[in-house]
């Protein structure tokens, strides 16, 4: 420890102050000017809007604290290593606890602040709990907190304060080029599905292809129909943007799948989900070869009149996630019927250029692949920089 500084529990600098949740059953309780803040609340590092304001007799009513603005507060369940600043008076629940230094003269707010952030590490490894992890107020109270003269807290909090500022506008640069390298990409596939040439012709995905199927509907399966590591059924959540992802646990036996022998997919097939978000869908391959269409998805069958790789790409793209939304029915999720999708219209070059198309994509495809896996990176040693200066400035080796 640098030499002047002292460390400290953090229940001997601060008061740790818990909240509450108003009775949900009174309407009116959330119907004030009162910001109410949970931990869905913590997006920034600012807290300046609540998804739910509440009333004085909400607060009279309940556990809830408001806390003033500008002070700290931390999750201490569901969300653990969250940090913010309050942007004005705000209540808080029972996952929050409100950090305020007892006297802001030896403990500046903002140094606390950034602490807490070098801090977050720590407070999710604490974490206990079966089902959502929290940590206890004794554990909270007992964090060492270093405590460098007043006067050096607040030249800590300048260099943070520039350090951090810096770095936000490099991740929001490196962030806009990964999302102008997508638009580029979907800008590209665009340009190559609305074209028109020598050959191409309009039709209908139905029309195209050699049919599409539904998959068995869910009085066909059953729980005890359900085994571990035997044939995977290929749903909406098992389609990711690089193929088929099974879920192991949740598989058939062989006698289960000869029963429903109609569902079950081939190389060659794509798999496309009819629920929910719309455009997931992916090419069966040779591993998958012999695997079951589920409950919430169709498989289409190929054709000599259309390639399957171009029909991915095509049915993945943007503009064509738009279209199948604005079809699917459904109020809560999107619902896409086996005639929509039958009925959605398409241009198809000839077979050929189809496959010289897909080559063409394929090839933007991993340009772009490449430039996000590099922003990825960026991003990552962005937020590693972070994490470096905040245990050099807390060590007191800054």
């Amino acid at each position: 420890m640098k030499a002047g500084w002292k460390t400290k529990s953090l229940g001997d600098v601060c008061k740790v102050i818990g909240g509450g949740t108003p009775s949900k059953d009174n309407a009116e309780y959330y119907s004030g000017e009162i910001h109410w803040a949970t931990v869905r609340d913590m997006r920034s590092d600012v807290i300046t809007e609540t998804e739910c304001k509440i009333t004085k007799a909400a607060v009279t009513s309940s556990a809830t604290n408001i806390i003033p603005s500008g002070n700290v507060v931390i999750a201490t369940r569901v969300g653990l290593g969250k940090v913010c600043l309050l942007g004005q008076d705000t209540a808080i629940n029972q996952d929050l606890r409100a950090i305020v230094p007892i006297n802001p003269s030896d403990l500046a707010v903002r140094f606390l602040f950034w602490w807490l952030k070098s801090t977050a590490d720590l407070i999710v490894a604490a974490g206990t709990g079966a089902t959502v992890q929290g940590v206890k107020l004794p554990f909270v109270k007992s964090l060492q907190i270093p405590l460098p003269p007043i006067h050096e807290q607040h030249r800590i909090v300048a260099i943070l304060d520039e350090a951090f500022d810096g770095i936000a506008k490099a991740r929001a640069n490196v962030e806009q080029n990964r999302q102008n390298a997508r638009a580029l990409f979907e800008s590209h596939l665009q340009s190559v599905f609305t074209q028109r040439g020598e050959g191409w012709i309009s039709t209908t995905l139905g029309k195209a292809t050699g049919g599409i199927y539904t998959g068995p509907f869910g009085s066909l399966l059953h729980k005890s129909d359900y085994v571990t590591n035997g044939i995977p059924l290929v749903n909406p959540a098992h389609i990711s943007a690089t193929g088929i992802e099974p879920d192991m646990q949740k598989t058939v036996s062989k006698e289960t799948a000869e029963r429903l022998s109609s569902y079950i997919m081939r190389e060659g097939d794509i798999v496309i989900g009819r629920r929910g978000e719309m455009g997931r869908c992916a090419l069966v391959t040779s591993v998958e070869d012999g695997w079951l269409c589920g409950t919430g998805c169709f498989f289409i069958k190929p054709s000599e009149r259309c390639d399957s790789g171009y029909l991915v790409r095509f049915l993945r793209s943007d503009a064509c996630k738009q279209r199948l939304e604005k079809i699917a029915g459904g109020a809560v999720m999107p619902n896409l019927s086996n005639t929509d999708l039958g009925n959605l219209s398409i241009n198809l070059p000839p077979l050929e250029q189809q496959k010289t198309i897909v080559g063409g994509i394929k090839a933007v495809a991993a340009e772009t692949q490449r430039l996000e896996s590099l922003y990825q990176q960026k991003l990552a040693a962005l937020d590693e920089l972070k994490k470096s200066l905040l245990h050099q400035v807390f060590s007191g080796q800054l």
